[in-house]
């Protein structure tokens, strides 16, 4: 869409009429740029019940303009936010290997072969970081459920053993973050868990719960609605700063800069 800058031959009152019109309908959001509306989820859906290549390929202008521009916009916008909680964490509004979580899946070791994610997944992972399974801040946006995440998901080996020692070591710092992004931020622990105590620590030990973890994450849900709200860069980097303690534990846990 060209700029409403640079439109010619409308005068003012028919120009605020369109301003209002196209605020109505979605395209953008005048107060920040182009942002997710109805149409992303829309599109969503339809994804679900078409997911084959034949459907996207017809529909690609569609995923440009409803799902890959607003998620980039919205990248950026979290630019000051991010680094505001720490300027380790990547925020790149790339279109190919930036925070933008690629939509087509690695079908290579599932029996599920359709090729196309049904989410938005939106990751600001620390600047050491590899791939998904580095400490950081994550975004899912689906038709059926939206939520925001922080802390690391299925890490090494070496960096699980770093974590489950720093909270033995110091376990009141734990509690407390943990009563903090638990309690006040309004997280919830997410993941999985050991069934019997990792190597090295006892049955017996106050805090076996959180040691037995594999994951390191919280999660908090959303609303669909949230989603097409004006304030929802806001909404979610207080979400993100809120549960900061628990990424900060985790890097310290493993020697990186936060």
């Amino acid at each position: 869409m060209a700029s409403l800058s640079r439109l010619r031959g409308v005068d003012k009152t028919g120009l605020a009429v369109l301003c209002i019109l196209v605020y109505k309908v979605g395209l953008i959001n005048l107060a920040g740029g182009v942002m997710f509306t109805r149409k992303s989820v829309k599109f969503l859906k339809e994804l679900e019940q078409n997911n084959n290549r034949e459907w996207f390929a017809d529909n690609k202008q569609r995923y440009e303009d409803e799902i890959r521009s607003p998620a980039l916009e919205y990248i950026e916008s979290m630019t000051t936010p991010m680094g505001k909680i720490s300027p380790f964490f990547v925020v790149s509004a790339k279109k190919v290997g930036g925070s933008l979580m690629r939509v087509h899946k690695d079908i290579r070791f599932s029996k599920d072969k359709t090729p196309y994610k049904t989410n938005i997944g939106i990751q600001f992972r620390h600047a050491r970081g590899k791939d998904v399974h580095a400490p950081g801040f994550y975004l899912h946006i689906e038709p059926s459920q939206v939520f925001v995440g922080a802390g690391i998901w299925r890490p090494e080996s070496s960096t699980l053993k770093n974590v489950r020692t720093l909270i033995d070591e110091y376990p009141d710092e734990w509690m407390q973050l943990s009563k903090k992004v638990v309690g006040k931020g309004g997280y919830e622990f997410g993941g999985t868990s050991l069934k019997r105590p990792p190597q090295g620590f006892k049955k017996e030990h106050p805090l076996l719960e959180d040691l037995k973890r594999k994951d390191y994450i919280v999660v908090q849900n959303l609303k669909i609605s949230d989603v097409y709200s004006k304030d929802f860069e806001k909404m979610t980097a207080k979400l993100f700063k809120a549960a900061a303690p628990l990424v900060k534990f985790i890097c310290d846990a493993d020697d990186l800069s936060f």
